[in-house]
């Protein structure tokens, strides 16, 4: 199976609607071997501390924790990120990982150049493979994404509305 690893911020975009069906967040769990960080791990416990809809999709995928793998890895401390993206792009190259989904838009940039030989890919990139691959219809995959953006605030986000213009054509 192909290995993932995933931030904090991507899951908990996955977990807004993991109690949809379809749920992203099982697709995303079944289709790969996801490995995660103990950082990653502490943001979402973190995240699951607020009583807010971000804090409930955080619980959901704690609540799977017996699906994905908790790896350790030792932290560069000069690298420009939060300690969860560091350690989970370090994971990434270490376990060279084939896939590195992230939803940090304001760091894409840095993780895609940080990474050796993982595919950066979004959530919206995440529902437009499930769409290609027929796990996922494109309207359910729209329906999908119109409840992340709500909850994640990305209604002007780029990427949410390239992935919108393409399950829209289909």
């Amino acid at each position: 199976m192909t290995t993932a690893i995933a931030d904090a911020s991507a899951l908990v975009s996955l977990g807004v609607v993991a109690q949809s069906e379809p749920d992203p967040l099982s697709l995303f769990l079944t289709s790969y071997d996801v490995l995660l960080p103990p950082e990653i791990l502490a943001e979402l416990e973190e995240t699951a501390s607020y009583d807010d809809e971000h804090g409930q999709a955080a619980t959901i995928v704690l609540d799977r924790r017996d699906v994905f793998t908790v790896q350790e890895v030792d932290l560069d401390t000069t690298f420009p990120l939060d300690d969860g993206e560091n350690a989970a792009v370090t994971l990434a190259n270490e376990s060279d990982a084939s896939l590195f989904l992230c939803d940090e838009f304001n760091q894409l940039g840095l993780i895609h150049a940080s990474l050796v030989n993982s595919r950066l890919v979004t959530t919206p990139t995440l529902l437009s493979v499930f769409v290609q691959t027929e796990r996922l219809a494109a309207g359910d995959a729209l329906a999908l994404l119109d409840d992340i953006s709500e909850v994640r605030s990305w209604n002007d986000n780029s990427y949410v509305k390239r992935a919108r213009s393409l399950f829209e054509q289909c």
